[in-house]
């Protein structure tokens, strides 16, 4: 059923590590061309894209920092020109950046977390629809969280926030561009097992959030990928626009 991935020209912004790292791979099982982004972590981009083509897939990396406007549409652009087009864009790329109580927030760090979580999303999206209306339509497929619902952990005001932002973006524009045959849509993970949380978590505060999960277990990144090439197939999901796919073993549920 996912046959309609084949040949699709796909960049995935954030998959050097952890829940792009495997949408990248999930993608380019599926037969698409992938373009594997990262900013710093060049060996990793490097690790997966060697992986992808050990498997027989087909996948190249490019570095670019999307916490800019010049930087996030630079990276839709030469993705385009190495890829020869683009169906599919992934906004994956963000972070917590840091766990700070609500009165310690400064102007830096809010810049900082707003541009990557969510300057990153429209500004790459804004450079991709030209590309995706050219193909004739596509999709967007934008990473937010749990913490979008929950309000997020301690010191996670500004993160939580962010991705909140990104859920109900990804309704707006969803309307705005139905009529170009771009959908777009969300996958909102909960706690899963990525370089995010040994980051972010210590392992105290990942087995208080794992004994409110229902399957009494964190997710891994594997467990993710379903979900976004669900929301990249026509095939599966062609009258699916304007939604958010929760993954999060159960622990919230809307």
């Amino acid at each position: 059923m996912l046959s309609d991935l084949t040949n699709k020209r796909v960049l995935v912004t954030g998959s050097s590590t952890g829940i792009g790292a495997a949408v990248a791979a999930g993608f380019a099982e599926a037969g698409a061309l992938v373009a594997v982004h990262y900013n710093s972590s060049a060996k990793e981009a490097k690790a997966v894209v060697e992986g992808i083509e050990q498997a027989g897939g087909r996948a190249l990396a490019l570095a670019g920092d999307v916490g800019s406007t010049a930087g996030a549409a630079g990276l839709v652009r030469e993705a385009a020109s190495r890829l020869g087009g683009l169906d599919i864009l992934v906004n994956n790329a963000g972070a917590l950046v840091r766990r700070v109580p609500a009165m310690e927030i400064d102007d830096a760090l809010y810049d900082q977390v707003l541009d990557l979580n969510v300057r990153s999303v429209i500004m790459a999206s804004q450079a991709a629809i030209p590309y995706l209306k050219e193909a004739g339509g596509g999709a967007i497929i934008n990473t937010s969280s749990i913490a979008a619902r929950n309000g997020g952990g301690p010191g996670a005001l500004l993160y939580a926030s962010a991705k909140a932002f990104v859920s109900n973006l990804t309704r707006n524009m969803a309307k705005e561009f139905a009529a170009d045959r771009i959908r777009v849509n969300a996958v909102a993970p909960g706690v899963i097992t990525t370089p995010f949380h040994e980051r972010f978590s210590t392992p105290e505060m990942l087995e208080g959030m794992r004994r409110t999960i229902p399957m009494a277990r964190l997710g891994s990144p594997e467990e993710c990928v379903g979900a976004y090439l669900f929301l990249a197939s026509d095939r599966m999901s062609g009258y699916i626009t304007g939604q958010t796919i929760e993954v999060n073993g159960g622990q919230y549920m809307p």
